[in-house]
């Protein structure tokens, strides 16, 4: 398939702190996603999905309204085929604010740029095996 046919990726960020949203959204830009928006709360966010559904949904654990667990809940609710990466502080058993609830990827503080990658699907997890 020509490149100019391939599916866009595309990409929702959402974070209370807005220094976050610029990381985050560089990052994204970095490996060829467009950025379709940015949301400081969950309301904000599902409004963002319900109008133009992205590839991959990008949240800091922080929110300025609402949980993780919500926001995971109501992306998985309305459109279950989007990719849901959460990043957030080190923590020995994960984020407890996501309860029983996991995204797809869950990337620690600090991270590397291809951990990033791995998380939002732009590279494998597991390099091929040398011969």
């Amino acid at each position: 398939m020509p490149e100019s046919e391939a599916p866009a990726l595309t990409a929702v960020v959402v974070a209370a702190d807005e220094e976050i949203r610029v990381l985050l959204r560089g990052l994204l830009r970095l490996h060829h996603f467009r950025v379709l928006g940015e949301a400081d709360g969950v309301g904000q966010a599902i409004g963002l999905v319900r109008t133009s559904p992205p590839s991959v949904l990008v949240a800091d654990m922080e929110l300025a309204e609402g949980t993780p667990s919500l926001l995971l809940q109501e992306l998985r609710r309305l459109s279950p085929g989007v990719r849901s990466v959460f990043v957030g502080p080190p923590t020995p058993d994960g984020p407890a604010s996501l309860g029983s609830e996991r995204p797809d990827a869950l990337l620690q503080r600090p991270f590397r740029v291809r951990e990033f990658a791995e998380a939002i699907g732009v590279l494998p997890s597991d390099p091929p095996a040398a011969s």
